[in-house]
């Protein structure tokens, strides 16, 4: 576990304010940061649903969630928004694009809740990542991890439809985001048909029939998953891929 470095605090004082595991998440990234690094940090507060990087755009800025949920949409299919990851923990944004030689922006991220956003400089980053061995091996397992993920999902999803794609998603946000066995799926029919890439008819469906299985918890429009349910939708799932 990381020990909390005073300078770090100092420059980016809501720290103290959000929970432990996303400062030691802060900690372990910019555990070997030089003052002059820190000095560059930008503190700024953004709204809900305000879009911060747009695919194209010239990829001069790293930016760094402290606090809330950000998402990314991807336009390129038919123009028709398709949001397809969530964020809400401690990613260089712009990162990937300086790993890979890109001078523009890959994709389109906006915020999902009001959030605290530290933006970066990237001539300062990559100072940093140049002379930092340890840095620079940590963005690249990062990035790599992040990749590797959206392929292993891709390639899954080409073997699930209707009520077994979204228990698969259910079953990842579980292993995420639950907060003491309990998950609350935050966002709408909407938003599970866009990351699940069914519609929204198959969403209703799936729903309603893990509901009468008692694998997931309607209160009102709100959906809850317990420890349980969990396995019951994660049994599911393994019938038909192995999770590993």
């Amino acid at each position: 576990m990381c020990v909390k470095s005073k300078p770090l605090y100092d420059a980016l004082p809501f720290l103290e304010h959000i929970d432990r595991d996303r400062q030691e998440q802060f900690e372990n990234y910019f555990q070997s940061a030089p003052l002059w690094l820190l000095d560059a940090f930008q503190i700024e507060e953004l709204p809900k649903g305000e879009i911060f990087i747009r695919e194209g755009d010239v990829a001069d800025t790293i930016f760094f969630i402290g606090k809330g949920i950000i998402e990314a949409t991807d336009y390129r299919v038919y123009g028709t928004p398709y949001d397809f990851m969530q964020f809400d923990r401690v990613y260089a944004f712009g990162g990937m694009e300086f790993l890979m030689d890109l001078e523009y922006y890959m994709t389109t991220l906006h915020t999902v809740t009001d959030c605290t956003v530290v933006r970066l400089p990237r001539e300062k980053f990559e100072k940093w990542l140049y002379s930092d061995i340890r840095a620079l091996k940590q963005e690249s397992k990062l990035v790599s991890e992040y990749l590797l993920k959206e392929s292993r999902n891709s390639r899954l999803f080409l073997f699930l439809e209707g009520a077994d794609r979204l228990a698969l998603l259910l079953v990842e946000r579980y292993e995420k985001y639950n907060k003491q066995g309990l998950l609350h799926v935050k966002g709408n029919r909407q938003n599970l048909a866009d990351e699940t890439g069914l519609c929204l008819k198959s969403v209703s469906r799936g729903v309603k029939k893990f509901q009468e299985e008692n694998l997931i918890t309607k209160e009102g429009n709100q959906i809850f998953i317990n420890r349980e349910q969990y396995e019951g939708l994660k049994k599911i799932v393994s019938q038909k891929i192995d999770l590993g």
